[in-house]
């Protein structure tokens, strides 16, 4: 049977110009670079999974080539990058420092520095989740930091920013990675299925993208996971019942129904849902960001903070149009409140049906709150 790599393997960025997401931490160092303005010491901060440890890996890599590009990316073509690319340079060590965290471990390092590289310009250090190693471990390793020798370069990656000392963040140059965005995350997946001969729906990627929440490592892992389950061939439906999420279409319905006062069927679609497998809190949740999505409707300039497929962004922008910003305001509250609330309640069903029956008379009393205050206005 043949080996199979999973798609955040096989699809790493392995030059600067397919890293995802991240222009101006790539735009930075490919111009220090070409400077030759290479600080001793970076700190790459950002979530898991956009692509700190993969960057670190090509700032090393590209540093080191002897035969850079004129858009300074690596060659894979010296004999530094074949190295890198078999895993077998001499000159680029990788610590983890979730296990290795120790000062035992960082005596180690510090006492490989001492000796030049082999065959290269550079001898770089790679340590991640550094904001794991001990307070020991980080005092054995500031005099390093601090005045390491001119071949030396240490390039730090974390997801816990502000757990690292500050005597360490002080001698580093430190770059801060951002969540991948949907639509980014989208673009690289329709290559990955253009690339795999996967025929894939745009809202199924949108889902898939939307549940990584900014990570590029995720949204990969999820893929996989659906490709496994339904083939060459993925589908919205298939996404949303493996991925156990709320189709769009009960939100639609259920809004339609409220603010039509139409309680019966609110309360049996709400019925339907619980019986489908999906708890209250769930329900709650995925409905305060619908009204948020039709919210944001309103308005042309919000738009674009809708993060939907395009023929979904239609449906929303057309449902906006019946409801009042008002109703949509006072139903978040609701909503909000009623989620706050959902884990202290006895009986959560009711709780939730509560919600909703507030919701079917929200517009009856923004309606007698509206005459009321006409009143004291002539009064």
């Amino acid at each position: 049977m043949e080996n199979f790599v999973v798609s955040a393997r096989k699809y790493r960025p392995s030059r600067f110009d397919t890293v995802i997401g991240q222009e101006h931490v790539v735009q930075t160092l490919k111009n220090a670079i070409k400077n030759r303005h290479l600080a001793h010491a970076f700190l790459f901060c950002g979530p898991r999974g956009v692509g700190k440890t993969t960057s670190a890996r090509l700032l090393a890599k590209t540093i080191n080539c002897t035969n850079l590009s004129e858009d300074f990316e690596a060659c894979d073509q010296c004999d530094s990058c074949r190295a890198f690319n078999g895993n077998a340079s001499f000159n680029i060590y990788e610590l983890d420092a979730a296990s290795n965290n120790s000062v035992d471990d960082i005596r180690g390092l510090v006492e490989q520095v001492r000796y030049a590289p082999q065959g290269a310009q550079y001898k770089i250090y790679i340590i991640d989740e550094v904001h794991m190693l001990s307070a020991q471990a980080f005092n054995a390793f500031l005099k390093t930091l601090e005045e390491p020798p001119p071949y030396a370069k240490f390039i730090l990656a974390t997801t816990e920013k502000h757990k690292i000392l500050p005597t360490i963040l002080s001698r580093c140059q430190v770059f801060d990675f951002h969540r991948i965005k949907v639509d980014d995350a989208v673009k690289q997946l329709k290559k990955i299925c253009e690339s795999e001969q996967i025929t894939a729906e745009e809202e199924a990627l949108h889902v898939i993208a939307k549940k990584a929440d900014g990570a590029m490592r995720d949204a990969l892992s999820i893929f996989d996971r659906i490709v496994s389950f339904s083939g060459n061939t993925i589908s919205y439906s298939d996404v949303i019942s493996n991925l156990n999420i709320l189709d769009y279409d009960y939100f639609f319905k259920s809004t339609n129904m409220l603010s039509n006062e139409d309680l019966p069927g609110s309360l049996l679609l709400f019925d339907e849902i619980l019986n489908n497998g999906f708890e209250g809190q769930h329900f709650l949740q995925g409905f305060a960001e619908h009204l948020r999505n039709l919210m944001v409707c309103k308005h042309p300039d919000t738009t674009k903070l809708l993060e939907v497929a395009p023929n979904i962004a239609g449906k929303f922008a057309q449902q906006a149009q019946s409801c009042s910003s008002t109703w949509l305001l006072n139903a978040l509250n609701i909503l909000n409140q009623t989620d706050f609330n959902f884990r202290q309640s006895k009986n959560q069903r009711l709780h939730v049906e509560l919600a909703l029956m507030k919701l079917c008379n929200l517009q009856r009393a923004i309606t007698l709150t509206g005459v009321d205050d006409k009143k004291k206005s002539l009064n």
